[in-house]
């Protein structure tokens, strides 16, 4: 990882109409290969965030810059992968795949690789003729997955992806994302309110609290830049420790907004 962050969102000023403002002075970088999980309670704006350096929403006030530039407009530089399932149901899983390339008017000759590149990643190959209604849950999210870095970008955005899955699906995803973004090299933006999932996933992890929305604790992981092995991860001591601490402060994170909006009626 270099110095320069991939994506700087700095002194960001955000609202909706007729609401208090959600942000208000807000900052929040992220470093080249970093993987960064954010935690919130629902609602509180996390996926605002996501949606500022996806550059679908434009602060009021301040500045999101990516890779060194502001944003200006929709940021193709990303990929964004929601908790909506949003494959195209008349389309293969690999055309639903080649979809981004096809909008970003890619040689058809260059998009066949990097398709079964993709596929290959997350272990979709065999289903590439398939349509989507003939996966399973957990294929669907790959799909999901392999549309999102079809395209090599460097940062990938999620917003709670494996939120509707069970339990050893989701911990199945977990691996293939840290799999995936290991040979890649993509930084992560990853929002989610599962405590244990960002502890096995990220780098650092960010909790948010108040309105206007703001930092409660921004904290570097033990096992921050090493390859992340989920199982092993899950069974350190130290984790318990965290998870403790962090559950500790989503209720602070959550006691914070309903005082603060109390405060605003």
């Amino acid at each position: 990882m270099t110095d320069a962050p991939l994506l700087d969102i700095s002194g960001a000023v955000f609202g909706y109409r007729g609401e208090r403002l959600l942000l208000d002075g807000f900052d929040l970088s992220v470093a080249p290969g970093e993987f960064v999980a954010v935690l919130g309670p629902s609602g509180c704006g996390k996926s605002t965030i996501l949606n500022l350096a996806a550059g679908l929403l434009a602060p009021l006030e301040g500045q999101v810059d990516f890779a060194g530039r502001p944003l200006r407009g929709v940021n193709r530089q990303v990929g964004y992968m929601t908790q909506g399932d949003t494959l195209l149901p008349w389309l293969s899983v690999a055309r639903n795949i080649a979809l981004p390339l096809t909008l970003r008017g890619v040689p058809r000759a260059d998009r066949g690789p990097r398709v079964d590149r993709a596929l290959e990643m997350v272990g979709l190959t065999a289903a590439r003729d398939r349509w989507p209604v003939q996966l399973s849950g957990g294929m669907r999210r790959r799909a999901l997955l392999a549309r999102s870095i079809v395209y090599d970008p460097p940062m990938l955005l999620m917003d709670e992806p494996f939120a509707a899955l069970d339990a050893q699906l989701r911990e199945a995803m977990h691996a293939e994302l840290l799999a995936t973004v290991a040979r890649t090299g993509q930084s992560v933006l990853f929002v989610t309110h599962d405590i244990g999932e960002s502890l096995v996933l990220a780098d650092r992890v960010i909790v948010l609290g108040g309105r206007p929305l703001r930092i409660v604790e921004d904290l570097r992981l033990p096992w921050a830049g090493a390859p992340h092995d989920p199982d092993r991860v899950r069974d350190e001591p130290e984790r318990l420790r965290l998870e403790r601490h962090l559950r500790a402060l989503m209720r602070d994170a959550d006691a914070m907004i309903r005082a603060d909006m109390g405060e605003a009626a």
